[in-house]
């Protein structure tokens, strides 16, 4: 491959790019959601040291999807259902962090394992046994669509109605624990609630890519900002702009856009370090 094949598969596509655009609106419409409320949830995966949680879940909602695959069910069901048994697993058993990361050690393999089994005795499309790994925004359709809206709207509204005693729970949780804050309920709801974005994020963006909109984000906005109400927004920014920026720059050309989603957010990340790094400095020297 020469210079020439990698411009025209970044770039062959420039010349019908309005009449491409217009046929993954869907998908755009999409990665604009998902960025939003995986960079607002995000945040409080920080706060809870739970990003290895994430990639937890999405191993189980990976098998899942795959077990749906197999028997002929719709996969968005498969992943849910998946994400949902993973997150109350995580949730109802790892109070402690310690706890929880040997339960998500233990169960990332198992749900790898599951879904490649699945997988191998899938004999359908091979791009759609590549896809649950890689993720296929560019190809939404309504019902997908439809799919990520509610759930994605289910999770916000929870996020809104726990916002309070989350956060209280996820920067002091002794202390929550001593006010009364009921912290095993507000842990099981937000493993609820993030199994949900997980499993919608799995079926658009792949297992192996989740965490680029649901740690990512959060994490480069924690980097330039502490207050509890601009990190919330940067994130949620950051997601969006990773997630749209990423399918726009796709469908210029022939490569797949998980890269470009995951290249867009790991920029952001190294950007947002360097400026919270300088601004480290510049306090320790004043």
């Amino acid at each position: 491959m020469n210079w020439s094949d990698v411009a025209d598969a970044m770039f062959g596509g420039i010349a019908d790019y309005a009449e491409i655009l217009a046929l993954v609106s869907n998908s755009v419409i999409a990665g604009a959601v998902l960025g939003l409320v995986g960079g607002l949830i995000g945040v409080f995966v920080m706060q809870r040291d739970m990003a290895f949680a994430v990639h937890g879940i999405s191993e189980l909602s990976f098998a899942g999807a795959a077990a749906a695959l197999l028997i002929g069910v719709d996969v968005v069901t498969g992943s849910i259902v998946g994400s949902v048994v993973a997150a109350a697993i995580i949730g109802w058993l790892g109070a402690r962090a310690r706890d929880r990361n040997s339960i998500i050690g233990v169960l990332m393999p198992f749900g790898l394992g599951l879904g490649i089994l699945f997988l191998s005795l899938y004999d359908g499309r091979s791009a759609n046994r590549f896809s649950l790994l890689t993720g296929q925004i560019v190809s939404v359709q309504n019902g997908q669509l439809g799919w990520l809206i509610g759930i994605s709207i289910v999770v916000l509204i929870g996020l809104l109605l726990v916002w309070r005693p989350l956060r209280f729970d996820s920067l002091d949780p002794q202390s929550a624990a001593a006010r009364g804050v009921p912290t095993t309920a507000v842990s099981l709801t937000f493993m609820l609630l993030l199994g949900l974005m997980v499993a919608v994020s799995v079926h658009i963006i792949g297992a192996l890519l989740v965490m680029a909109l649901l740690v990512t984000p959060a994490a480069a906005a924690m980097r330039v900002s502490s207050g509890p109400l601009a990190v919330p927004v940067l994130a949620a920014t950051f997601g969006f702009v990773s997630a749209v920026g990423g399918i726009l720059l796709a469908i210029m050309g022939r490569l797949p856009v998980s890269p470009y989603i995951t290249t867009i957010s790991f920029v952001i990340y190294l950007v947002c370090r360097g400026i919270g790094a300088r601004r480290d400095r510049v306090t320790r020297a004043a």
